[in-house]
């Protein structure tokens, strides 16, 4: 019985991520990113479940990347697609293609199936990742779209140009070589967790400044320290 424990936990992750997508549909941006922080939950459990009762399995694997895909890769998207639909400007624009720039944001979908294929097969990532996690990813489109939503000057006159331009940047962080460091803690004490520390203490200014728009925030800080101590370790 016990083997189906993790299993049963990363089915609830991808059922969360089906219900994110439903709110994503129906414009409403606060559930959204409640339901995808429910599945980031359910996504540390199962593995978490899996080493504690020794049932990890190559299904479990799969069914993972799986789940992951539909909470960290389209659910985002979706967002993302609304958001651009709902934008003043691009509904301002007279061409014939107005229509279909939302459908860009399929882009973080195509390259979040990419990261996960490449993380399953590369055996460099077992303690860190290289490339962008999906999960970072989703967080971070998710309070971003959900920032903008609340902010009635934002949504009103934010250009749709910025935000193309995050989806092709983002989309390509994912499937990159810049080593990102693993936010999983394996003990409380400060040393060798001095980066994690220091990204979990700046959300939570981040947060209690700029509401869940601190998240997206904390998000950037996560890719620049993992970009410049990289950097710092070559150096000979």
């Amino acid at each position: 019985m016990k083997k189906h424990i993790p299993n049963l936990l990363t089915s609830m992750h991808a059922f969360s991520g089906c219900i994110a997508c439903v709110m994503a549909f129906n414009g409403n941006y606060l559930w959204v990113v409640i339901w995808v922080i429910i599945a980031s939950v359910f996504d540390f459990s199962d593995g978490f479940a899996a080493r504690l009762l020794k049932a990890s399995s190559t299904i479990g694997k799969d069914l993972d990347s799986l789940a992951d895909m539909v909470s960290f890769g389209v659910a985002p998207a979706l967002v993302v697609f609304r958001l651009l639909s709902d934008s003043p400007t691009i509904n301002t624009l007279d061409c014939s293609i107005a229509e279909y720039i939302p459908y860009i944001s399929f882009l973080l979908v195509i390259f979040s199936a990419l990261r996960l294929a490449k993380f399953n097969n590369d055996e460099r990532q077992s303690t860190s990742f290289i490339g962008l996690p999906t999960p970072a990813n989703a967080l971070f489109w998710i309070s971003l779209c959900y920032g903008i939503s609340e902010r009635d000057e934002f949504i009103q006159t934010i250009s749709f140009y910025p935000i193309i331009a995050l989806i092709i940047v983002f989309s390509l962080l994912l499937t990159s070589e810049i080593p990102m460091f693993s936010l999983k803690v394996k003990s409380i004490k400060f040393k060798g967790n001095e980066l994690r520390y220091l990204l979990i203490l700046f959300m939570i200014i981040a947060i209690s400044f700029w509401g869940l728009l601190g998240i997206a925030a904390g998000i950037i800080l996560y890719i620049i320290l993992s970009a410049t101590t990289s950097k710092l370790l070559k150096q000979p």
